[in-house]
């Protein structure tokens, strides 16, 4: 293990390596053998786990249910909704052909010509489609509405270039669909959800994020606004990591969904769509971890305390197994998890090292004289700090660590983030320091040339308008004609 950190290259040397290497070696997922896919692997599906399982609740607080709607998409449905389809024709694949047949040698198989499908079928890059086609049969009457779904699953969209969880061709995520008699309603629940990604990315993934609203430019497919949170990566760049899409009545114009109102005369209704993905893994790693391995936050981690005994003999292992597992318990009744690691295939540095890696936040050591003095070493992950403790309020001493650490990276996080927020009105001095990342919040004339023109230049794009910033007046970075708004301009993942 200590080779395995030795390999680990520096954040300072290669920040992007620093990732890849980093999802490696700290077990969360490899490369598949299908080009752009990844395996997820136990430890890092732990992680998605707990995320699914907290953004589940907070989503069924709020009354949206579970659904699962069809992996498969008829060409024809895409075509319904014309800049939807344009926004995603590049990324998806099709099923042509339902049938394989041997090769005539017999040595492999081929596609059978003759199973050609009278239409083509899409593996869902997103399922607005394939659901509003559903809703159509379930709305008939106000009475109906609102109507809240939301799928756990797999989209597939074809990339070029992907990283493991920041971008790949198949990933899985979330989906909510909903369905509303008023635009104010629909409104209201597309910023609902953006409120409810804020909470959940600075309570439980301890990530502080800028919430907005893209441009036009940078908007969902079809959507009449898009809303967004923004998180800032330890090398400078945006991560988006969540989005709510206001969908107006475009779906239900495709795919005429109608409802009768209390007039009883038929109404479009009005819809919204939003979602996050395993790309949140991407944005725990790339926000807190550092050149010995991961960080994660308490409330994330699959486990929270690990357990090390240390002895030279069967008799003192038995000893501090007996002082350890009550604790253990104790831990476990209270929510937290705990590992204890009592193998003997492992040396005790190789052990510290590993769990270092993985990010877990808490690490108990006992040995002889710890036993004796009824004491335990205890190591918090975030600082690297040690101290050593009595067994008496040890539980209670924990508890209250796991809270620290919480705070304490989220707090790390933003003073990182807000120390690098700057005002800029000089295109050449933007130019000049975009380069070494940071969110700048610049004046915007509104058009999208000079949204092109920063991209073209920079490689940064406009990530939202920002709420809770003043829209003071002022002139273009580029155009230097007056501003309609004030932005946060970054690079991005």
């Amino acid at each position: 293990m200590a080779k395995e950190l030795k390999e680990l290259t520096k954040r300072s040397e290669n920040y992007s390596q620093w990732y890849n290497d980093l999802v490696i070696k700290a077990d969360l997922a490899e490369q598949s053998a299908v080009r752009g896919c990844m395996v997820i692997k136990p430890y890092g599906y732990a992680i998605w786990e707990k995320i699914q399982q907290q953004l589940d609740k907070m989503f069924k607080e709020i009354g949206v249910q579970n659904a699962y709607f069809p992996l498969l998409i008829p060409k024809s449905f895409l075509s319904r909704e014309a800049e939807h389809v344009q926004g995603f024709a590049k990324e998806c694949a099709v099923v042509t052909h339902y049938r394989l047949k041997s090769t005539k040698d017999g040595a492999g198989v081929e596609v059978d010509p003759d199973a050609k499908l009278e239409e083509e079928l899409i593996i869902r890059p997103t399922s607005e489609t394939i659901i509003w086609n559903t809703y159509k049969n379930w709305i008939q009457s106000w009475r109906d509405l609102p109507l809240m779904c939301n799928q756990w699953c797999n989209v597939m969209r074809w990339e070029m270039r992907t990283r493991p969880f920041l971008r790949t061709s198949e990933f899985l995520w979330q989906e909510g669909h909903t369905a509303h008699a008023t635009r104010e309603e629909a409104e209201d629940m597309a910023q609902k959800m953006l409120q409810i990604y804020a909470e959940f990315a600075e309570k439980w993934m301890a990530v502080p994020v800028v919430q907005g609203v893209k441009s036009e430019t940078e908007r969902f497919a079809g959507a009449l606004d898009t809303y967004t949170i923004e998180a800032m990566m330890q090398d400078g760049k945006a991560l988006q990591s969540g989005t709510s899409h206001f969908l107006g009545q475009n779906f239900a114009k495709s795919f005429d969904v109608t409802f009768l109102n209390k007039e009883n005369k038929p109404e479009l209704v009005w819809a919204t769509s939003w979602g996050v993905s395993t790309r949140l893994i991407g944005a725990l790693i790339m926000t807190h971890s550092d050149d010995n391995g991961l960080v994660l936050p308490p409330l994330l981690a699959p486990i929270q305390v690990v357990m090390i005994p240390i002895a030279k003999s069967d008799e003192e292992l038995q000893s501090v197994s007996e002082k350890l597992t009550p604790i253990a318990s104790e831990l476990k009744k209270l929510g937290i998890t705990v590992k204890y690691d009592d193998s003997n295939n492992k040396r005790p540095g190789f052990k510290f090292a590993e769990y270092e890696l993985k990010g877990v936040p808490v690490r108990l050591v006992m040995g002889k004289r710890d036993l004796e003095n009824n004491t335990i070493e205890v190591m918090r992950r975030d600082t690297l700090e040690k101290e050593t403790v009595s067994i008496e309020g040890l539980v209670q001493h924990i508890q209250k660590l796991l809270e620290d650490i919480q705070e304490n990276i989220l707090k790390k996080a933003k003073a990182y983030r807000d120390e690098r927020i700057y005002e800029c009105e000089d295109y050449d001095e933007f130019k000049e320091r975009i380069k070494d990342g940071g969110f700048f919040l610049c004046h915007w004339d509104g058009t999208e040339e000079t949204e092109a023109k920063i991209k073209e230049d920079t490689q940064a794009t406009i990530r939202c308008i920002p709420y809770g910033v003043e829209q003071t007046p002022g002139f273009d970075l580029v155009s230097k004609k007056p501003a309609k708004f004030r932005v946060i301009i970054a690079r991005s993942y």
